[in-house]
């Protein structure tokens, strides 16, 4: 697929066109300069043709602080792979000293540039977009990304422009799985992914916070594509004090969504905080598979006992994930990643594990017998009819009950584990229903 970059100064409407073109708000838009950080990748398709748009962060002047520096770092990534670029420039300001410099910047790069003079949100601002010729390039389109004039135009050039090379409508290669590294801010998520994909991917620096936006990677290891799915860093909601922040922990709680399986980092200094056990329940909430893993494991003391505490302490601390596989990593030397993989198979195997309907007859017939049923306040007890699995990813079951009102949390976490039992289903949540006739039949 031919990747276009759209580049330029901070603040200058990148994003907001990103999100125009692309028809989702998947990149932060914010009047604060600079925040954008990571490369973040959208799939568009016009008329017949498609491509991956990149939105980037805003280019600065050479000698800028390390943050500015780390962005510049992406922004050139993001163009060295692209088949075109997008320059963007503020049609109200008009052309800057730096709009020039990025320009130059690009014309060094030899490939095909379109202005788009962004904020033409009338046809009376129309003249302005002539200023934009003034950086060189022959295609100059004026837009407003905010009121969608002109996008349609825009688009039209991109096609005719960028090389016919489409390789499916979702991008996903066959038997993929798609893996949501997740966490509190500066816990290693990107490091992780970094030394899983096997060169750098996502910004890493020392700063909590620093990834903001959600970024995929496609790695095929051992022969078994992966999508690694690098996500913002959740913090307290009494912490965010910007859009930014918030906009952030929407699309962690959205890269949960779409992921197959998650990865749950935390700190070995600082297990199972109030946000893991979040997080987690979020992830079993939406019956992803969870792997939880705690990182940095290479700066903890030497104590050979070390390891049997902290999973004493995160198995009691978070009961409800018991059936999520726990790993000791360190994402900066690399130690016990290799187990990541496999481990990702693994639950993602269990997810759409099906029992035949012989182990589902025998769970009501021969081990759900001996339990003791729940009664309602009359004394009625709870008599399970049949069983059947419904779905999986994650397995599924349906229990046809004389009145499902009678199971209380007890009983349904029983039988959860009685159904763990009948298979292998280490590392996915399990989803119980409960069936009953209507009132009156």
């Amino acid at each position: 697929m031919a990747i276009v970059a759209i580049v330029g100064r901070p603040n200058v409407g990148k994003s907001s066109l990103f999100n125009r073109i692309v028809g989702k708000r998947r990149a932060i838009v914010d009047d604060q300069p600079g925040v954008t950080r990571d490369r973040i990748y959208g799939e568009v398709e016009h008329e017949g043709e498609l491509f991956l748009l990149v939105d980037t962060g805003g280019l600065l002047p050479e000698g800028g602080d390390p943050m500015s520096e780390s962005i510049k770092k992406q922004v050139l990534l993001a163009v060295q792979e692209s088949d075109l670029l997008v320059l963007v420039i503020d049609g109200k300001t008009g052309l800057t000293t730096l709009d020039r410099e990025v320009a130059l910047f690009l014309r060094k790069k030899d490939k095909p540039v379109i202005v788009a003079v962004n904020k033409i949100d009338d046809r009376v601002h129309e003249d302005r977009e002539a200023e934009g010729y003034g950086l060189g390039f022959p295609d100059v389109i004026g837009v407003s990304a905010a009121h969608n004039r002109n996008i349609e135009v825009l688009l039209d050039r991109i096609r005719d422009l960028i090389p016919g090379k489409t390789r499916g409508p979702e991008g996903q290669l066959e038997g993929e799985i798609s893996v949501a590294i997740v966490g509190r801010p500066n816990v290693g998520k990107s490091t992780l992914l970094n030394h899983l994909s096997g060169y750098e991917r996502s910004l890493v620096t020392s700063a909590p916070g620093t990834t903001r936006d959600s970024v995929d990677s496609q790695v095929v290891i051992d022969g078994k594509p992966f999508r690694f799915i690098d996500t913002a860093g959740l913090r307290k909601k009494s912490r965010m004090d910007s859009d930014v922040e918030f906009y952030s922990l929407v699309r962690t709680h959205e890269s949960i969504g779409r992921a197959d399986v998650v990865v749950l980092l935390m700190e070995g200094t600082q297990v199972c905080t109030d946000q893991d056990k979040k997080i987690s329940g979020l992830v079993v909430d939406k019956g992803k598979g969870l792997i939880l893993a705690v990182n940095k494991w290479d700066l903890l003391e030497k104590d050979p006992g070390l390891g049997d505490r902290v999973m004493r302490n995160v198995r009691e601390e978070m009961s409800f994930a018991d059936f999520a596989p726990l790993v000791f990593i360190s994402g900066l030397t690399g130690r016990g990643v290799h187990k990541l993989p496999e481990k990702i198979k693994m639950v993602q195997s269990n997810r759409s594990r099906w029992l035949d309907d012989s182990k589902t007859a025998a769970l009501v017939r021969d081990v759900l017998a001996f339990e003791r049923m729940p009664n309602d306040p009359r004394g009625r007890p709870l008599h399970i009819k049949s069983c059947r699995q419904v779905a999986v990813n994650p397995p599924a079951f349906a229990f046809f009950v004389n009145d499902r009102d009678i199971v209380n949390r007890t009983f349904e976490r029983t039988v959860a584990r009685k159904i763990r039992e009948m298979g292998n289903f280490e590392g996915s949540p399990i989803k119980v229903f409960w069936r009953s006739p209507k009132k009156g039949d």
